[in-house]
């Protein structure tokens, strides 16, 4: 049974009930370490009919249930670790040493990893605060407090964490991307335990049927392990792995089920409850195909096992979920993608054999976030084209959203920061930032999702897990390609998306110099690049720089000391995308391994020392962190004296600290060790 959390009633003059305007909403929440965090305005929450307001507020309940899924599959030791962090920092009576600062300081930054390994970078995070001192805090607290396990002691819980949180050398990176490697046994994330590459690859490899073609998504739901000698699936199901918070998301989506807005989404929740139940990947399939059906509903959500990014193989999904609703304004420009999408398929530089014949759902939309849960939360994507399955896609079609009122809060929170002026490379590139750059970011974003991870077909027989730990990064490559061909191709202006034949510069310019240069403010000195949109950025942005100088299409230059970024003919670049995009369409089609993981290996994953040294001495006399986060809104039910739903309040006054300590307390049913 679900108790209903945080529903009071009240009236409404208690909370915030309507959206702020811009220009007097505080963006701004908190800066520390490389993070700063920020909140999102929810516009038009206010317009939505009671029962639509309902509905948002049992999926957000929903979406913050899977929280504690998310840091166990991070690895396995995050629960305990942050369980008994939150004991000492809520339990210490000193709170003003230095030492405590420094614990404060890092229990936020594996809040906004869901776990101990940067979001992003996916290194362990070293906290700056002594062993010493963690021993002597640990002990210093009431024992009842502390996640201790049956007949553990205090002494062996603080002797199991220590080497953990400080030592470099133990389980140094959560997903493992170097070549040459066992993936899965040098990655400590908490899909696998006890298990080899090559056992995983051989077990998974005697399930598949080449001549399927409806695969399910081999692994999605389950953490492989050994038992008794023999690999083993613990799938993620109530009554199985994570049954606990598992249980209460299906309580929250029978009621949102409850107050659904038609009988088709009613049925698409449904669905996924039944999967949530026996934890069955086919009926994981049908939920897939009946939820990219339903295009009429104004209410939409994620919420399961999605994105295998985590994976250094690329096939288990991390637990996510992202509640929103349409913004019909800003639709209308992904209304004419979505309707122009045979034209953009067939114009497409890519070989014809790659190419769909026949798009189908091609759906997209601008959306509002009204919750972000598991891997959207406190770091989000801005952009979301699901479902991944290759063959629903092709069958199907997707649905493609590009967040507004994300981008919005980025876009408020960097206003007179100084980086365009310090990295561009002259007042005509700050310029066309200024006018395009908001639109071509959001246009591009658009394209991404609702188009270029839609575009192309594998040829029969490819399995679509053939590229591996390369496939990640080699699909963003394509879908970035896709967007950045047809940012330039005057269609663009005939459809009314741009205004003019110079907008789409402004995106070609922060591009190359984000993919060459300033995104390596998020690399720490001497690593290599791991994460797989970053190489795929830095891979197009190399690859292009290269086949260019014999051209002088792109350059390198310098002015006072510092290098910058120089494009001398766009539409050479262009054609540059095109050529790229084609070969990574074929080897995404036809599966070809060795070509994907040369072309990752030469231009994605090595970092040019000179080039990360500069940026990163520049980069620190602006005082901006790299990364942000958000903290999450807050609804409230509003009842009338008998109990009756009346109406559903949104605050956004709570606080970065205050509001992952009240998830960890009214949100964390699973047991420390799962």
């Amino acid at each position: 049974m679900i108790s209903i959390l945080f529903a009071c009633s009240g009236n409404k003059s208690e909370t915030q009930s309507n959206t702020p305007p811009i220009d007097s909403f505080d963006y701004k929440v908190d800066t520390f370490a490389d993070i700063k965090i920020l909140r999102y305005r929810v516009p038009g929450f206010e317009n939505l009919t009671l029962k639509q307001k309902e509905m948002i507020y049992y999926l957000s309940q929903a979406a913050t249930e899977g929280r504690d899924i998310l840091w166990d599959q991070n690895n396995k030791h995050n629960l305990c670790i942050r369980r008994t962090l939150e004991a000492v920092y809520e339990n210490t009576t000193d709170k003003t040493s230095d030492d405590f600062k420094k614990l404060e300081t890092y229990l936020k930054r594996i809040w906004m990893a869901n776990g101990i390994h940067h979001h992003y970078s996916e290194d362990k995070i070293m906290p700056a605060f002594t062993a010493g001192f963690f021993t002597d805090a640990v002990k210093s607290i009431d024992s009842s407090k502390l996640p201790l396990e049956q007949g553990e002691t205090v002494e062996q819980l603080i002797a199991k964490l220590t080497p953990i949180l400080f030592d470099p050398n133990v389980m140094p990176k959560k997903t493992n991307q170097e070549a040459g490697v066992d993936l899965i046994t040098t990655s400590a994330n908490n899909y696998y335990e006890g298990v080899t590459q090559k056992e995983v690859e051989d077990f998974y490899g005697k399930m598949k049927n080449p001549n399927d073609s409806t695969p399910i998504s081999y692994g999605l739901n389950s953490k492989l392990t050994k038992e008794n000698g023999q690999v083993v699936e613990k799938v993620y199901k109530v009554g199985g792995m994570y049954g606990a918070a598992i249980e209460r998301i299906v309580g929250w989506l029978e009621k949102a089920a409850g107050v659904a807005e038609n009988d088709h989404q009613k049925e698409v929740i449904n669905t996924l409850i039944r999967f949530y139940r026996n934890g069955d990947l086919k009926t994981f399939d049908e939920f897939n195909i009946k939820w990219v059906q339903d295009l009429t509903s104004q209410i939409d959500f994620v919420n399961g096992f999605t994105e295998n990014y985590g994976d250094p193989l690329g096939m288990k999904a991390s637990w996510e979920s992202l509640i929103n609703f349409k913004d019909p304004e800003a639709t209308k420009r992904t209304e004419i993608i979505s309707q122009n999408a045979q034209w953009f398929e067939d114009n497409s530089p890519t070989d014809k054999k790659f190419k769909k014949e026949t798009v189908k759902g091609v759906s997209a939309k601008v959306i509002n976030a009204a919750m972000l849960g598991g891997d959207c939360y406190p770091s989000t994507p801005i952009g979301i084209n699901l479902p991944n399955a290759n063959w629903i896609r092709a069958k199907y079609g997707s649905k493609s959203v590009t967040i507004q009122n994300i981008t919005e809060a980025y876009d408020q929170a960097s206003l007179g920061n100084g980086f365009n002026e310090e990295f561009m490379w002259s007042d005509t590139e700050r310029e066309r930032a200024a006018k395009y750059g908001s639109l071509t970011n959001n246009l591009h974003t658009d394209l991404h999702e609702c188009l270029g991870h839609g575009s192309g077909k594998l040829l029969p027989g490819t399995d679509p897990d053939a590229l591996k730990a390369y496939g990640s990064p080699i699909e963003e490559t394509r879908a970035d390609l896709f967007g950045l061909y047809y940012l330039g191709d005057p269609k663009l202006v005939e459809l009314g998306l741009l205004p003019d034949a110079e907008a789409y510069k402004a995106q070609y310019y922060q591009y190359l110099m984000n993919g060459f240069m300033t995104q390596l403010t998020r690399i720490q000195p001497g690593k290599n690049i791991e994460q797989a949109h970053m190489r795929n950025r830095q891979l197009i942005a190399s690859w292009v720089f290269e086949k260019g100088k014999a051209e002088n299409v792109v350059e390198l230059k310098e002015k006072d000391g510092k290098k910058y970024i120089v494009i001398n003919d766009y539409e050479k670049v262009r054609n540059l995308f095109g050529e790229l995009l084609a070969q990574i369409q074929r080897i995404k089609s036809t599966g070809d391994f060795a070509a994907g993981r040369d072309l990752v290996e030469k231009y994605a994953v090595k970092v040019n020392q000179d080039i990360h040294k500069e940026v990163l001495a520049r980069y620190a006399k602006l005082n901006i962190a790299p990364y942000s986060g958000f903290v999450n809104p807050v609804y409230t039910l509003v009842t009338d004296k008998n109990g009756k739903i009346t109406d559903v309040n949104i605050s956004y006054n709570e606080g970065y600290i205050q509001q992952h300590l009240r998830y960890s307390k009214d949100y964390s049913v699973l047991p420390t060790y799962n």
